[in-house]
């Protein structure tokens, strides 16, 4: 396994969300277009994992990965300047618990996990039969990963890392639970830990493009994991990415616990 492909990785990853940070911390007015623009990017993405799927060489496989990344960002726009949520847009009632509290929780964000799996899908189809997965791969990866984080808010961890949340989704932190761990947290460092080893030891065998996606992967599986021990640790990771912010102050919410 190469140090570049993990560099490249890391890369992708920071710079690729501090740029969603930056663009949906400016004045709302610029939503709109910002995100027009970031859809016309990630049709452009797609086209091109797609064209880029027959060929099995490394340059490819950075080229899928890129482009899984900008679609990926297209999506966290929708999602986070308030496009693409969920029909449910109000805080949870107090005292609601149990099944009630996830059918709001989950009706909070259903269109936006239906567009990613949606998209995945897509992906999946472009590379069908393909020697070069690695869009859709590091795109399953994302999503996976995403969809573990949000559960685990869901559920509750220590360390919210809601710093940098947008004013106009304030609403989303009603269903966050608040404790020092929750019974889904082990099985997601596990299996994001897992990933990650499976990857690196698939890339010692492989060759070629698949060597470098699978490279790819762990590293991105790796971040995976950081990502969330940031939600158990006593640090805050939003200090990072309040430096990519272009004029939003931080909202703060008490976050509601069952």
């Amino acid at each position: 396994m190469s140090l570049p492909p993990l560099l490249f990785a890391l890369f992708m990853w920071f710079v690729g969300t501090g740029a969603v940070v930056w663009l949906d911390s400016r004045p709302r007015a610029t939503f709109r277009t910002s995100f027009r623009v970031a859809g016309l990017v990630a049709l452009a993405a797609m086209a091109v994992a797609g064209w880029s799927a027959g060929d099995a060489s490394p340059s490819a496989a950075y080229i899928g990965f890129s482009c899984a990344i900008l679609i990926w960002g297209w999506h966290e726009m929708g999602f986070l300047m308030g496009f693409v949520a969920g029909p449910n847009r109000l805080p949870c009632p107090p005292g609601t618990t149990g099944w009630a509290r996830f059918r709001l929780a989950t009706g909070t964000v259903i269109h936006h996990e239906i567009a990613l799996a949606a998209n995945l899908l897509a992906l999946v189809a472009l590379s069908w039969g393909q020697p070069n997965q690695a869009a859709a791969l590091t795109f399953a990866l994302l999503f996976g990963m995403r969809l573990s984080a949000k559960l685990n808010l869901y559920l509750g961890v220590a360390n919210l890392s809601d710093e940098i949340f947008p004013a106009h989704l304030a609403y989303l932190k009603s269903y966050f639970g608040a404790r020092p761990i929750n019974w889904l947290y082990p099985f997601s460092i596990v299996g994001g830990t897992g990933i990650a080893v499976w990857a690196w030891l698939a890339a010692e065998s492989a060759s070629g493009g698949m060597a470098i996606t699978c490279t790819l992967l762990a590293g991105l599986a790796v971040l995976g994991v950081v990502e969330h021990l940031f939600l158990v640790l006593p640090l805050r990771d939003g200090a990072m990415w309040r430096w990519f912010s272009a004029s939003k102050p931080p909202v703060v919410v008490p976050a509601k616990s069952e």
